[in-house]
C-alpha cells in the first residue's frame, strides 16, 4: 500500500506543477483534478471511504465549474497541428489516467466488506457507544460524540463548496 500511496502521490506533485507550468488554462485545470482524483484514491487506499466521498463530491463539483468558466471565458486558441510537445503531453496524460484507475480498482478492491470491520477500533465502538454516549442510534451516537470535529470537518469542507458555488455563480456581480 506504501507503494501505491508513493506512485499517486508522485503522480499528484506531476500533475500539481504541470498545473503550474501550462501555458493553456484548460490544461491546468484538467492537472488539477489530477491532483483531486488522485487524492481520493489516497483516502480509499487508507480505507477513509467517507473522506473520499467528500473529496469527489468537491473536486467533481470545481472541476466542472472551472472547466465551465474556461470554455465560455473570452479566451481565444488556435487549434493547429499537434506538434510534438503536444502528443507527449496527451501520451503523458492517458498514461496517468490508466494509471490512476489502476489504483482506483486496487483501491476499491481493498475495502472492507460493508458491515464488517478491520480496524480495532470498531469493537469498542459497537459494545460500548450505546452506554458511553446515551444515544439509541449508534451512528448518530458515534458521528456526533465520538468523531464530532471530524464531522464538523466535513461538513466545513461541503459548506464552503457550496458557498464557493454560490459565489462563482451568483446573477448579479458588484458593479
Amino acid at each position: 500500500m506504501e507503494v501505491a500511496i508513493s506512485i499517486i502521490t508522485g503522480l499528484m506533485i506531476l500533475g500539481a506543477l504541470f498545473a503550474i507550468h501550462a501555458k493553456d488554462l484548460l490544461s491546468a485545470v484538467i492537472a488539477c483534478g489530477i491532483v483531486g482524483y488522485g487524492l481520493v484514491i489516497c483516502f480509499l487506499l487508507l480505507k477513509a471511504p467517507d473522506l473520499a466521498i467528500v473529496q469527489i463530491v468537491v473536486d467533481t463539483i470545481t472541476l466542472i465549474m472551472m472547466v465551465a468558466v474556461v470554455l465560455d471565458s473570452s479566451r481565444e486558441e488556435s487549434f493547429s497541428r499537434l506538434d510534438t510537445f503536444g502528443k507527449i503531453a496527451a501520451a503523458t496524460g492517458l498514461i496517468i489516467i490508466v494509471v490512476l484507475f489502476y489504483f482506483f480498482i486496487i483501491a476499491s478492491s481493498n475495502l472492507d466488506v460493508l458491515g464488517k470491520s478491520s480496524l480495532r477500533m470498531a469493537n469498542a465502538y459497537i459494545h460500548g457507544a450505546a452506554q458511553k454516549t446515551g444515544s439509541a442510534n449508534l451512528v448518530t451516537g458515534v458521528v456526533f460524540d465520538f468523531r464530532g470535529y471530524d464531522t464538523m470537518g466535513e461538513a466545513v469542507v461541503l459548506v464552503t463548496a457550496v458557498l464557493g458555488v454560490l459565489t462563482i455563480l451568483r446573477l448579479k456581480g458588484k458593479k
